[in-house]
């Protein structure tokens, strides 16, 4: 089947008309340009056993093997071969069975066969280096930032693959000792500090950071350094990425959000996790989504003995079950998966769940958490939020589940909005039935998760690759953010210091001024905020503030084990006084959406329906 490369027959169909142009070419010369029929009839008479001769001799010396755009002295030295043994067999023959073949012909042939052949084969050699040099003209100039093993790396591939659109001029590297240095041509030619400098000097139009293993303030510093110039700026991945001899240009990606907080890596408990997840059936709702996903990624590595995954969205939950079925099988992991559809607004169907499997450990991630989307679809944000926790929660209880984790969110916190007020309202829930329930109850609460469905920065980015202009909401708004993993390790983390009554507050670090977020991610995109992509603001949406807060005034912060997780006990209701306002909801929700969100701070009193302004 490999005859059937377009490139390899073109080559066998070429090689088959510099036989036959050589053999006609090598009669003129020897007639003086003057062909009888009787001489061309004798050439082409003796074609059917001439030609195979060469294709025989050609196979053997490999000449459709070797990558003939890359000709070299071997694969010349190997068509001379092919050519001297087909000279030799076509003589004999002509010899022993009195071809009368001129010899003169049979040699001249040969020399025009071999030249053809050569000159065919470089031919492309040098079309692909003319075609790389005019690449080469076309290609962005890059700076590396890191003169060392990594970026040594980088310039070597980016030289040797001609797909790359790359010409490195110089690297900078914070090492002074290294300034002057060449490294395969390419010099050292300053530190970080002189990037302006050595951006205008060397018209640099793209910059790659090459250091895999510098921390994230590093690497975070440095990029503001970059941020400085205006200049597009990629970054390799963390070392341990590009030391697996898998290492190529493909792996070089754009900066991301991450990468300009700088936060520290998360130190969590592994061992106390996997003694608090080993061998348990979990259950996590919601399990498609952003953070219930990565949940479930999580969980499996601590290797419980089933996990469901239930969700209402079939198609989210069909991804997650591929993914972690191929962990599964490539980890060798006995860990039963379940995945079902269905509504934790379903009571009926929760406990045919429960009732079926005998959940555990449950987490609870199942959530409307779109604040525009529920400012106007409040019902359904108490349905979901608020009867689908209360459902859930209850038949924890009734089936003895050992702990109960809610996902709850910073929008709980003083809510300006019916999304935090029924986050809230379901933290009050899993609190009241802590105090009648065997079950450990907890809440874990923290800010935004980068990357997660709705999120500001896959908005940011697509705003910015279709030329702007970046829409945010207003100029002082600021917002605190956490990668989903790092989040989802905290929430394991908390689940297993968790002892019934908890809402666990996670550290969110400082937080960012989205403004100032928009303005990073234009600059290291290679454009100018406000000139090549403009920002324009478009007021606070419904329910949204400028800022978000982690605690209520009257909760007061204890620390755990993880320097990164605090522990408030916050005075719940009892579970009569939630029944009786759930009664009472279940009627308020067939009323219009404005009279719900009116009467709403009746139930969560530090639910106030304006915006903080």
């Amino acid at each position: 089947m490999k005859w059937l490369n377009p490139r390899l027959l073109l080559l066998f169909v070429v090689d088959i008309l510099i036989i036959l142009s050589a053999y006609y070419i090598a009669m003129l010369l020897i007639t003086n340009f003057h062909v009888h029929d009787e001489s061309i009839i004798r050439i082409l008479e003796n074609l059917y056993w001439i030609i195979p001769i060469y294709v025989f001799s050609f196979v053997i010396f490999s000449l459709y093997k070797s990558l003939w755009r890359y000709a070299s002295v071997e694969e010349a030295l190997n068509v001379f071969l092919s050519v001297f043994i087909s000279f030799g067999l076509i003589s004999l023959v002509n010899a022993l069975f009195h071809v009368k073949l001129p010899t003169n012909v049979i040699i001249i042939a040969n020399i025009i066969i071999f030249l053809g052949l050569i000159g065919f084969r470089f031919s492309f050699r040098t079309l692909r280096v003319v075609h790389h040099y005019w690449q080469h003209n076309q290609t962005v100039r890059t700076l590396i930032i890191g003169a060392g093993n990594a970026g040594t790396m980088l310039v070597k591939e980016i030289k040797s693959n001609p797909k790359m659109k790359n010409k490195v001029v110089c690297f900078v590297d914070d090492d002074v000792n290294k300034k002057g240095k060449v490294i395969h041509g390419i010099k050292v030619v300053g530190t970080t500090d002189d990037l302006p400098e050595v951006v205008n000097k060397y018209r640099v139009e793209e910059i790659i950071l090459a250091m895999p293993s510098a921390t994230k303030m590093q690497i975070q510093r440095i990029l503001k350094k970059c941020d400085v110039v205006n200049k597009k700026t990629k970054i390799l991945p963390p070392f341990y990425e590009i030391m697996d001899r898998t290492f190529d240009v493909k792996k070089i990606r754009d900066v991301q959000i991450e990468d300009l907080l700088g936060r520290d890596e998360v130190k969590i408990d592994d061992a106390g996790i996997y003694d608090f997840i080993k061998g348990e059936v979990v259950l996590v709702t919601g399990g498609g989504g952003s953070i219930g996903s990565e949940l479930c990624r999580q969980i499996v590595k601590y290797e419980p003995a089933k996990l469901i995954i239930f969700d209402i969205y079939e198609n989210n939950a069909y991804e997650i079950q591929n993914e972690l079925l191929m962990h599964q099988l490539k980890n060798n992991k006995t860990t039963e998966l379940i995945v079902l559809i269905g509504s934790v607004q379903d009571e009926k169907r929760l406990d045919e769940v429960f009732s079926k499997h005998k959940p555990t450990i449950v987490f609870h991630a199942a959530a409307h958490k779109h604040v525009p989307l529920m400012e106007v679809s409040p019902k359904e944000a108490i349905k979901n939020n608020i009867f689908g926790t209360y459902n859930t929660a209850k038949k924890a209880h009734e089936y003895k589940v050992k702990k109960f984790v809610l996902i709850s969110s910073d929008k709980a916190v003083n809510p300006t909005n019916i999304m935090g007020a029924t986050k809230r309202f379901a933290e009050m829930i899993i609190q009241a039935f802590n105090k009648v329930s065997n079950t450990q109850y907890a809440a874990v609460r923290f800010g935004n998760v980068l990357g997660s469905n709705g999120s500001v920065i896959p908005l940011f980015k697509k705003q910015i690759q279709e030329g702007g202009p970046v829409t945010v909401t207003h100029k002082d708004i600021i917002r605190y953010f956490m990668t989903i993993p790092e989040a989802v390790q905290l929430v394991l983390q908390a689940g297993a210091f968790a002892n019934g009554g908890e809402i666990f507050v996670l550290d969110m670090g400082e937080p960012v001024r989205i403004l100032e977020l928009a303005e990073k991610l234009i600059r290291l995109s290679g454009y100018e905020p406000y000139t090549d992509i403009k920002i324009e603001f478009t007021g606070l949406r419904p329910g949204e503030k400028l800022y978000e807060e982690l605690l209520v005034k009257e909760e007061g912060l204890i620390g755990t084990r993880n320097d990164k997780i605090f522990v408030s006990h916050v005075n719940g209701i009892d579970i009569k006084q939630i029944e009786e306002e759930l009664h009472e909801m279940k009627q308020l929700i067939d009323n219009d959406d404005i009279v719900i969100q009116d009467v709403f701070s009746k139930y969560v009193c530090s639910y106030r329906k304006e915006s903080c302004n």
